[in-house]
């Protein structure tokens, strides 16, 4: 795939592969490229000063992963801590994956990636990367270019525009910019949100402030537990290899989660129970848990966040933490006005309110000088887009750990650009197929299936999907698992030049 410099590439440093971002997905896509295409050159282009991406990014306090780092790990690195790791936990674990593997000398920090062209003519994506301690714009070129991104808005996130929040005489802080000077001891703070940010929050300052509320507009599935896997811990005293633990503990919690995926589907009901009655326990007798932690929607519509010991339900029978389900009103100077009349005063409110989705890094792509719009495009498995040649994102799962598929299309990556190679194309986009015609162009996800607000709200950004598996998102890790690694590459949906 590699060409040589031609008049107008020579004034660009060339690559291969160039890989977006630096967090969970890139390191991951960095170590796939060393050991499954070590003849092809390639860098990484990270925003930030350091690697991790959300792990990075995010400073508040408590934050920790909200699925098990057995399938939220690497299958390539054995994880050997608790299943639920605090954010130092997953950097150090980033950070082992990037030294053991000499991936280090690819990354380029400090490199924002602001726009990338597509010629036609050269072959090549070219690339206009701002250093971020000089400001300076350098130009790169590559033959493919491989999203790493994320899908979230890193710079801030996402908060309603409230009436009255000028008027609020204390702080409004977002989790995903805390300041590391935010003083939040002995104070009133109200936590707006439902979801793993706040049971993370909630829990994590409840004892250093003087009252704590998490106040909702409508409950969450949450799943409470102790902090260990007893299958790992057993093997653990038999002495088996690390590498061995991480796979059957991986292959037994992937089992368990496929089980109970089906059963919110078919047995939503008897779910919905089990998950309200796992919670129960940490919570007072008199506790009002159909108003408080009962949500409206079936069991996995939304993502189901794991508590850690009960930690978020033992801060509120321990009264640290007190849970307010009501709609905001409007923000006062003392606090927040609730449409059921009620007045909460804070000194400081946390809005864990979600965040804004971004749509390949929100870079400006143009295709041979054309604008490329993405919610025109229809997605090839929820990883590559009609009229974008060249070009794979790597999207994860909902219900499953982000890292499974990292896996998955970094071998399916792999092996387009080593097929590529051997057959001296330089060029793939992927096509409607003629029995494709009258297929039905639909929304990005199902909302049916699942529907988080930052989706939501982003729909009309996204590309759309068909109603065959080839042209959508299944979410499926299950399916996937099979099906992506038996893709024939010389289908009819592949496209060479």
């Amino acid at each position: 795939m590699s060409k040589p410099n031609t008049p107008q590439t020579a004034h660009r440093e060339h690559f291969d592969v160039v890989i977006v971002g630096a967090g969970i997905s890139g390191i991951g896509a960095a170590y796939h490229l060393t050991s499954q295409c070590p003849k092809h050159s390639f860098v990484v282009l990270e925003g930030y000063e350091s690697f991790g991406g959300t792990w990075h990014i995010h400073k508040y306090p408590g934050i920790r992963s909200d699925s098990d780092l057995y399938t939220f790990g690497y299958r390539f690195k054995p994880w050997t801590g608790n299943p639920i790791a605090s954010g130092e936990q997953i950097l150090q674990y980033l950070g082992e994956v990037i030294e053991e593997n000499d991936l280090a000398s690819h990354i380029r920090y400090r490199h924002r990636v602001e726009r990338a062209h597509w010629s036609s003519e050269e072959g090549v994506w070219t690339l206009e990367a701002r250093q971020q301690h000089t400001g300076k714009v350098v130009r790169l070129s590559c033959n493919f270019l491989w999203m790493c991104q994320g899908y979230y808005r890193h710079a801030e996130g996402y908060t309603p525009d409230w009436e009255g929040m000028d008027s609020f005489e204390g702080q409004i802080v977002h989790p995903q910019t805390w300041p590391e000077d935010l003083e939040f001891a002995g104070k009133r703070v109200i936590v707006i949100g439902s979801g793993a940010t706040a049971a993370t929050l909630v829990p994590a300052i409840a004892s250093k402030t003087e009252k704590v509320t998490m106040l909702q507009r409508s409950p969450t599935y949450f799943y409470a537990g102790p902090n260990r896997n007893e299958l790992a811990d057993e093997l653990r005293e038999l002495e088996i290899d690390e590498a061995w633990i991480h796979e059957i503990a991986r292959r037994r919690i992937l089992k368990n989660q496929a089980a109970v995926a089906r059963a919110c589907v078919d047995q939503p009901d008897n779910m919905k129970k089990l998950l309200i009655a796992g919670i129960t326990p940490y919570l007072p007798q008199e506790f009002d848990v159909g108003k408080h932690f009962t949500p409206r929607y079936r069991p996995w519509q939304q993502r189901i966040a794991f508590v850690p010991n009960g930690d978020l339900f033992r801060a509120v029978a321990s009264g640290d933490a007190s849970v307010v389900t009501d709609e905001i009103a409007r923000f006062t100077k003392k606090g927040l006005l609730l449409a059921s009349g009620t007045e909460l005063e804070a000194d400081l409110i946390i809005t864990a309110t979600g965040f804004d989705l971004s749509i390949l890094g929100d870079i400006a792509l143009t295709i041979d000088g054309a604008p490329a719009n993405l919610a025109d495009q229809v997605t090839y498995r929820g990883m590559m887009f009609t009229q974008i040649p060249n070009l794979l994102w790597i999207f994860g799962y909902f219900r499953a750990s982000w890292t499974l598929r990292v896996d998955l299309l970094c071998d399916f990556t792999c092996r387009l650009l080593n097929h590529m190679r051997a057959h001296g194309h330089r060029k793939v986009e992927v096509a409607l197929r003629s029995q494709d015609g009258t297929m039905p162009l639909l929304p990005w996800v199902d909302t049916e299936d699942f529907s988080p607000n930052y989706l939501l709200r982003s729909m009309h950004l996204l590309p759309k999907r068909g109603d065959k598996p080839e042209w959508q998102h299944t979410q499926d890790y299950w399916h996937e698992r099979d099906e992506l690694p038996t893709i024939d590459l010389e289908g009819p949906e592949f496209h060479y030049r």
